[in-house]
């Protein structure tokens, strides 16, 4: 491969062998070296295939102006995340939690610090991807020396959500406070406290997840089994009535108005909270 670009001593971009554009990191990888040099092949120690135009721009432009250990921790950190999860991440994560990881720690050392005002629905919501920004703050802790609070953890799950559903921040945020909305309908409406701990509340959660992402992206379910429907309609009245509480919530907060599968599906997983609970 030789060198199309030089972004900084530690950073080039460059064809790879199928003749896509990638970016290069290493240490003294770029130093001394001018376009059209062979890519000492050494010195490569991460090789980024980000698709789209936009976001190889972007993230040229980001790995030009930060530290070069930052962009290695934040590559460490995004690796043990798709290990973990065992899942594709959007490539937009390695331009937006390389950021975010730069500017925290930067925050840090000047003695600023922001509150997570999400931090417990994250943990409770998204408890693998908090469990990971806890190890994120750990190699933080060990590869830079600063140490971040726990609502940096919050803040890193956050970003890897937004990677495993290819959305950005402000939806992740909106889907996180929709579902503790929802969940709240369900507790006023039976006058409960809802056992975290259970299968059904699992099961839940994980449905509500899907539910406000298709939400918040003004997707649609759809089923032709009309005579489950009103089975269910007709068998869990109460549930069902719990369920159109949260359609009118879903239609004044974010104009989404629920499919009558929709509903259904959200009166089946409240009757079987309910029947756990008692």
């Amino acid at each position: 491969m030789k060198i199309t670009k030089i972004i900084n001593n530690n950073v080039i971009s460059s064809i790879d062998e199928q003749g896509r554009e990638v970016v290069i990191m290493g240490r003294g990888i770029g130093f001394q070296r001018i376009p059209n040099d062979e890519v000492d092949q050494k010195k490569i120690e991460k090789i980024f295939l980000i698709q789209g135009k936009d976001n190889r721009e972007q993230f040229q432009a980001l790995v030009e102006k930060i530290p070069y250990e930052h962009i290695k921790t934040a590559n460490k950190i995004i690796s043990y995340a798709k290990c973990s999860l065992n899942k594709k991440l959007s490539d937009n994560i390695y331009i937006a939690l390389t950021d975010h990881i730069s500017f925290a720690v930067e925050r840090k050392k000047q003695g600023m610090e922001f509150h997570n005002a999400l931090l417990w629905e994250i943990k409770r919501f998204y408890n693998h991807e908090f469990l990971i920004g806890k190890e994120a703050v750990s190699i933080i802790k060990e590869q830079l020396g600063v140490e971040l609070p726990e609502d940096e953890a919050g803040f890193i799950a956050l970003h890897i959500v937004n990677a495993e559903l290819d959305t950005d921040m402000q939806h992740s945020i909106q889907m996180t406070e929709i579902i503790q909305d929802v969940l709240n309908i369900v507790r006023y409406h039976f006058h409960i406290d809802l056992d975290e701990k259970t299968l059904a509340y699992e099961r839940f959660l994980t449905h509500l997840k899907f539910f406000v992402q298709r939400a918040v992206c003004n997707q649609y379910y759809q089923t032709d089994d009309l005579e489950f429907c009103e089975l269910i309609k007709r068998k869990y009245p109460e549930a069902y009535c719990c369920a159109e509480k949260i359609r009118n919530y879903m239609e004044s907060r974010v104009d989404y108005k629920l499919t009558e599968e929709e509903i259904i599906y959200l009166t089946v997983h409240i009757k079987r909270i309910i029947d756990e609970q008692e």
